[in-house]
C-alpha cells in the first residue's frame, strides 16, 4: 500500500478505471492533474490517505473489466473515437440549444447561465477542433507506427517532426478544457438545479455533468495511456529506422 501512495493518480486509474469514481468522489483530478502522486493529491484536497487507500484496496479486489491498457494503440484509438468523440459530436448541439433556451427563459433570475453558456460555447467548439486535429493528424500516424512495428516496414518521419510536438499541444488543450469545465461546474453549483428550475433546467444540468464526466474519461485515456505509449513507440520506430 505504501507503493500505491507513491504512485501517480493517473497511473492508478490507468491500471483500474473503476478507481476513477473514488477520486471523483473526493474531488481529486485524475486526468489533467493525474501527474502527481496519491500522497500529494490527498495533501492538496485534505483527504485522509489511509481512508482513501482502503477504498482503493477494496476496488482492486475485483479486476477491472475495462482493460484499456490491454488494448493495442490502434484499438484504443478506435475506442476513443467511437465512444468519446462520437459522444461529443452527438451531445454538443443539444446542449448548446438547451443552454440558449435557459438563458432566454431563466437568464434574468440566474445570470450565471449566461457565463455557463459562453464557456460551453467556446469550450465545445475548441473540443471539436481538438478532436479533428487528433483524427486527421496524430491518430493516423500512431496507427501507422503500429503497422510499421507489426509489419516491420520503414516509416518516414511525420511532417510535425517529433511526436512530442502535437502531443504537448493536445495536452495543453486538455488542460484548458479541464479548467473551463471546472469553472462551469462551480457556476452551476456542481450541477444542482435551483428550486425554481424547470425540467429543461434539470435535464441540461444533468447533461452537463455527464459531459464533464465523459470528458474526464476521454482525457484520461489519452493523457495517461495513449500518449505515453505513443511516445515510447515513436522512439522505437525512430531508432529502428535510422
Amino acid at each position: 500500500m505504501e507503493n500505491l501512495a507513491k504512485s501517480k493518480v493517473g497511473v492508478i486509474v490507468a491500471s483500474n478505471f473503476r478507481t476513477s469514481r473514488i477520486f471523483t468522489s473526493h474531488n481529486i483530478d485524475f486526468c489533467c492533474g493525474g501527474g502527481i502522486t496519491l500522497e500529494e493529491a490527498c495533501a492538496q484536497k485534505n483527504v485522509d490517505i489511509q481512508d482513501l487507500l482502503k477504498e482503493l484496496e477494496a476496488t482492486f479486489q475485483t479486476p477491472d473489466s475495462l482493460n484499456y491498457q490491454g488494448l493495442n494503440l490502434d484499438e484504443l484509438i478506435d475506442v476513443i473515437i467511437n465512444m468519446h468523440h462520437s459522444y461529443v459530436l452527438a451531445t454538443v448541439p443539444a446542449l448548446r440549444a438547451y443552454l440558449e433556451k435557459l438563458c432566454r427563459v431563466h437568464g434574468d433570475r440566474h445570470p450565471e447561465l449566461h457565463l455557463i453558456n459562453e464557456l460551453f460555447a467556446v469550450g465545445s467548439q475548441a473540443l471539436l477542433d481538438h478532436m479533428q486535429k487528433e483524427e486527421q493528424v496524430l491518430f493516423p500516424y500512431i496507427k501507422a507506427m503500429v503497422q510499421s512495428k507489426v509489419s516491420d516496414f520503414p516509416l518516414s518521419k511525420p511532417h510535425f517532426g517529433d511526436i512530442e510536438n502535437p502531443i504537448q499541444m493536445l495536452e495543453q488543450e486538455h488542460q484548458d478544457e479541464g479548467f473551463r469545465f471546472h469553472e462551469i461546474s462551480k457556476l452551476a453549483n456542481d450541477y444542482q438545479c435551483p428550486p425554481d428550475g424547470c425540467q429543461t433546467f434539470k435535464v441540461t444540468y444533468a447533461m452537463l455533468k455527464e459531459f464533464e464526466e465523459d470528458l474526464h474519461k476521454h482525457i484520461h485515456l489519452e493523457n495517461n495511456i495513449l500518449f505515453p505509449e505513443a511516445r515510447t513507440l515513436f522512439k522505437e520506430i525512430s531508432f529502428r529506422n535510422q
